[in-house]
């Protein structure tokens, strides 16, 4: 009995384990995968974190108006610029990417904090061109396809599916191309664009508080103390809760990238509205001897887009050894804000 245990135990013991073997190979498989994905993931995030260039405004005007065989006319260079932005958008290296909830994307947050700050500018400008540009007076009608497509781009930014951001969007670029076709064409005279000195002045005054609040966001990037200055000026003002009237306003570290690069998307879009701005209302400016303001303006925000060699944004203090992104950014925005007070203060000038 104990010859034929012994003589099993030998054979168990030089069999091999089954067992071991297998879990081992699919292991290392599985390993093998993952890296292969890991790599492939960091290529296309590389590739993907690539903000679009600016494109010539008069161009893409007359190159849109080409292919219907039309003349281009008051309010193409705008709309087309719009049309081309939105898509841009959705069409640029790697698509949109805010609503991706797959790697890598979903590491990613420059391009997406890029494209929220494109969509502010779409946003306001699309509600502008609805409520002021296409309409002769506040009791006149709304274009029609200007307010389909003002609905379809104030949808949620980060919608995946039922329905899709992108579907919506690109739904308001239709939108878009149908007041393009009306517009363009001389027997149809139901869409209008009104290049009016009051109009572009209501577009500024929106773009004056966007860059006036992107500034004080940028310029909070190191922390400063700011008094209350809700109230100033009007003895009789009140509000609805009590605030401190001294405090420390800093932008959260995790966010400094976060307001930089939302910046050069609203700066990047605000740009090629401008150039579009100043052909369509190049007739006003002029009256009013404000075109060189405008191209001014547009220089003052063109070294916004200038390109990013730092991987990441350093927030350095004011005078210290390091740079600080933000303040250099929040110095080219705040030198736009006051320009364009001052192109409101000619334009309101008879």
């Amino acid at each position: 009995m104990n010859t034929l245990r012994n003589t099993w135990q030998q054979m168990m013991g030089h069999l091999p384990v089954p067992h071991v073997r297998g879990w081992k190979l699919p292991m290392r498989v599985a390993g093998g995968v993952l890296g292969v994905y890991i790599v492939v993931c960091i290529v296309f995030a590389v590739l993907w974190d690539h903000e679009p260039d600016l494109f010539d405004v008069g161009e893409n005007a007359a190159r849109m108006m080409e292919s219907r065989n039309r003349q281009v006319v008051t309010g193409v260079p705008t709309t087309s610029a719009l049309i081309t932005m939105a898509e841009t958008l959705l069409d640029k290296r790697g698509g949109y990417l805010s609503n991706d909830i797959f790697p890598p994307s979903i590491w990613m947050d420059n391009v997406p904090n890029w494209e929220f700050g494109v969509l502010v500018q779409l946003r306001d400008m699309s509600r502008i061109m609805r409520n002021d540009l296409s309409r002769s007076q506040s009791q006149s009608q709304e274009d029609p396809d200007l307010s389909k497509a003002e609905g379809k781009f104030f949808y949620r930014n980060d919608s995946w599916i039922f329905p899709e951001t992108e579907g919506e969007y690109r739904d308001g670029i239709a939108y878009l191309r149908d007041y393009l076709d009306r517009l363009s064409n001389p027997a149809n005279t139901r869409a209008q664009f009104y290049a009016r000195a009051d109009n572009l002045a209501s577009w500024l005054a929106t773009v004056e508080t966007r860059l006036g609040s992107l500034s004080q966001r940028l310029s909070t990037s190191v922390g400063k103390r700011q008094l209350n200055l809700d109230l100033a000026g009007d003895s009789a003002a009140t509000r609805a809760t009590e605030v401190p009237l001294d405090e420390e306003i800093r932008t959260p570290w995790l966010e400094l990238d976060d307001v930089f690069y939302e910046a050069r998307g609203q700066t990047w879009a605000l740009i090629q509205l401008l150039r579009a701005v100043d052909l369509d209302f190049a007739d006003v400016l002029e009256d009013k001897n404000a075109r060189v303001s405008v191209q001014q303006l547009i220089r003052e925000l063109e070294p916004t887009q200038d390109p990013m060699w730092s991987p990441v944004i350093l927030n350095g203090t004011g005078f210290g050894m390091l740079a600080n992104h933000s303040l250099v950014m929040a110095s080219y925005v705040s030198r736009a804000n006051a320009a364009i007070i001052d192109l409101r203060r000619l334009l309101s000038q008879g």
